[in-house]
């Protein structure tokens, strides 16, 4: 058992993300329940324990604490926003509503030395990501604060003699300049000598799969995409030729998506069927706005479509390329957090269909899929492809889906990607699309006054989609595709640009 970084997960949407970056840094790490038992946490190999941020408030009737227990295990603690609240409260301090809420980049100045600060100038004022509406009015005896920023007194505090540390901001967030710098000092101060091995990953998790399923027969939806495509690799690897893999084309694809991606399964000789059901999928959008709807019929005609050529095959598993960003934007599997937007991998099955879920990728990031993916001898240009979302172009219309919205959308995306693939800068981006808007703007074509559609254009730097922050696109580019997309695609007279980051922003804009 690897030597790991346990969080407790108090439901910060930002709990795996602190997850993923201590994986980046070469140590395992595993999220479990708040209420999880000390003596369990022993039990796990942890060296060092993390409390979570939380939606909560510390003196809100039923807020999540843990078993206070973790304070006797003699390894480090440190907690992160909420989590150094907690240990506030637990330990006898006061923490109060703040009057003023604080939200986003602060200055905190380092007052004092400190083992997470280790490399860090005592004095000097550091860029951080705060996200908090309560502050630390009293600490608790024997602590002493090691940071403060113009709205938070208490910014960082740490026990005189005991290895307990607080972070009122949020290092795991790429907005806090030093986050990865004070994580590893806090690594370090854990003892933990063991690294984190994808190699050893997959053979741990192709065993898992082959234990799991036995001598079952496991069909899936493969669509194209990096956590699809790696999940069926990886279990075909595990039960062989009992893998069937399903293509479902629901008519919110790229242009020629379908075509390409059956051609690449060909080429990685996977057993794939192809289903075109676009008909019935904008059958049942006709005429629908809202999102989240959009997303559940969506969802609820791919499982008939799915159980319609899977059901009577004596199938027993399906197969789901679900990751740990696909969980925490639908909810905490493991904590009380709140809702962001339901996920088209998170969520049950009908139960008639009689099938188990099979999740390999589950506790992995985007990267280290990617990462598997080449271990395992997928090509690159299945792993370079960019994130696509299950629903497709459908949360990329805004407003009504229908066969004109989706030519709109389907031409300028293709030119928004196609320009930007002929750029250097396409090689650092990690997503770029276009949005459709519901709204029409006066424009002038010929002489003459149009009242045409809007197309955004989003284009994101990011590792992991947990935080994004948006593209500084030289001018040219952008000047190249205003023009195209206004000359060649009827019905848009406006481009507009999305300089938007995540957080607060999410990546996709439905």
């Amino acid at each position: 058992m690897f030597e790991s970084i346990v969080i407790l997960d108090f439901g910060s949407q930002y709990t795996q993300l602190i997850s993923r970056r201590i994986r980046e840094l070469g140590v395992y790490s595993q999220i479990i329940p708040f209420s999880t038992p000390a003596e369990k946490i022993k039990e796990l190999n942890a060296k060092g324990i993390i409390l979570s941020g939380s939606p909560y408030s510390v003196y809100q009737k039923g807020a999540p604490k843990p078993d206070k227990g973790i304070f006797q295990l003699g390894i480090p603690v440190l907690g992160i926003c909420y989590g150094m609240q907690y240990i506030t409260n637990a330990m006898g301090g006061v923490v109060q509503r703040s009057k003023q809420r604080e939200y986003g980049r602060a200055e905190v100045e380092i007052s004092c030395q400190s083992p997470l600060f280790k490399g860090m100038c005592e004095g000097a004022r550091h860029t951080v990501w705060m996200s908090h509406s309560d502050r630390i009015e009293k600490i608790p005896a024997d602590f002493e604060i090691t940071a403060s920023s113009a709205n938070s007194p208490v910014a960082a505090f740490q026990h005189a003699t005991e290895p307990v540390f607080g972070l009122q901001f949020h290092p795991e967030v790429s907005h806090t300049v030093d986050g990865m710098h004070i994580l590893g000092n806090f690594i370090d101060s854990c003892g933990i000598t063991q690294k984190w091995n994808l190699g050893e990953f997959i053979d741990s998790a192709v065993r898992d799969i082959r234990e799991t399923v036995g001598g079952d027969r496991v069909i899936g939806a493969i669509s194209g995409g990096v956590d699809s495509t790696v999940a069926s690799v990886m279990t075909q690897r595990a039960v062989g030729d009992r893998l069937k893999l399903l293509f479902i084309n629901n008519g919110l694809l790229r242009e020629h998506e379908s075509e390409e991606v059956m051609a690449a399964f060909k080429a990685m000789k996977l057993d794939v069927r192809y289903i075109d059901a676009s008909r019935i999928f904008l059958q049942r959008l006709s005429g629908v706005t809202d999102p989240e709807k959009k997303r559940k019929i969506i969802g609820k005609t791919f499982i008939d479509v799915f159980e319609k050529h899977a059901s009577g095959k004596a199938f027993k598993w399906l197969l789901q390329g679900t990751l740990y960003p696909d969980v925490i934007e639908s909810t905490s599997h493991v904590g009380p957090s709140q809702t962001i937007k339901s996920h088209h991998n998170v969520g049950g099955l009908p139960s008639r269909m009689r099938l188990k879920v099979l999740e390999p990728l589950r506790l992995l990031f985007k990267d280290e899929v990617r990462s598997i993916g080449g271990i395992l001898g997928i090509p690159e240009k299945i792993l370079s492809r960019q994130p696509f979302p299950g629903p497709g172009l459908s949360i990329r219309i805004l407003g009504e889906i229908n066969k004109q919205h989706i030519d709109i959308l389907t031409k300028a995306d293709a030119i928004v990607r196609r320009e930007i693939e002929k750029s250097p800068v396409a090689a650092t981006l990690w997503q770029y699309f276009a949005v459709l808007l519901p709204v029409k703007t006066v424009g002038i074509m010929g002489d003459e006054r149009t009242y045409e559609y809007v197309i955004a254009i989003r284009a994101v730097h990011s590792t992991d989609a947990m935080t994004a922050d948006w593209a500084r696109l030289p001018y040219e580019l952008m000047d190249s595709l205003s023009s195209r997309i206004i000359s060649e695609v009827v019905g848009v007279n406006r481009v507009v640009y999305d300089i938007s980051s995540k957080p607060p922003s999410t990546i996709e804009w439905e």
